[in-house]
C-alpha cells in the first residue's frame, strides 16, 4: 500500500492527543499542523529535527518583508545552499 509511509509518520501524532488538549481553536490546530509539519519534514530529509526549526526560525525573519518563493526556497533542505550542519 503506497500510503502505509505516510500512515505510519502521523500515527505518533495521532494516538498522543491528551497530549495535545491545549489545541482547541481552528488557530491552534493550524499552527500545531504546521509544526508537526516542520518536525517530519527534517526527519524524512534526515535533518537535525531540533536545529532545523531552530533554523527557520531564526532566518525566516530576516525576510519578514520579501517573502517571495525565491527567498523561501533557500530555507529548503533541497536547496542547494543549504546548511550542511543541519544534517545528521
Amino acid at each position: 500500500m503506497e500510503s502505509s509511509a505516510a500512515e505510519r509518520a502521523i500515527r505518533p501524532f495521532t494516538t498522543g492527543g491528551k497530549n495535545r488538549v491545549m489545541i482547541d481553536t481552528p488557530d491552534g490546530a493550524e499552527a500545531s499542523a504546521a509544526a508537526y509539519s516542520i518536525v517530519e519534514t527534517a526527519k524524512a530529509d534526515n535533518l537535525n529535527i531540533y536545529k532545523y526549526p531552530d533554523y527557520l526560525l531564526t532566518e525566516l525573519p530576516k525576510y519578514i518583508h520579501d517573502l517571495e518563493t525565491k527567498i523561501l526556497e533557500k530555507l529548503f533542505p533541497w536547496s542547494p545552499g543549504f546548511p550542511a550542519e543541519l544534517r545528521k
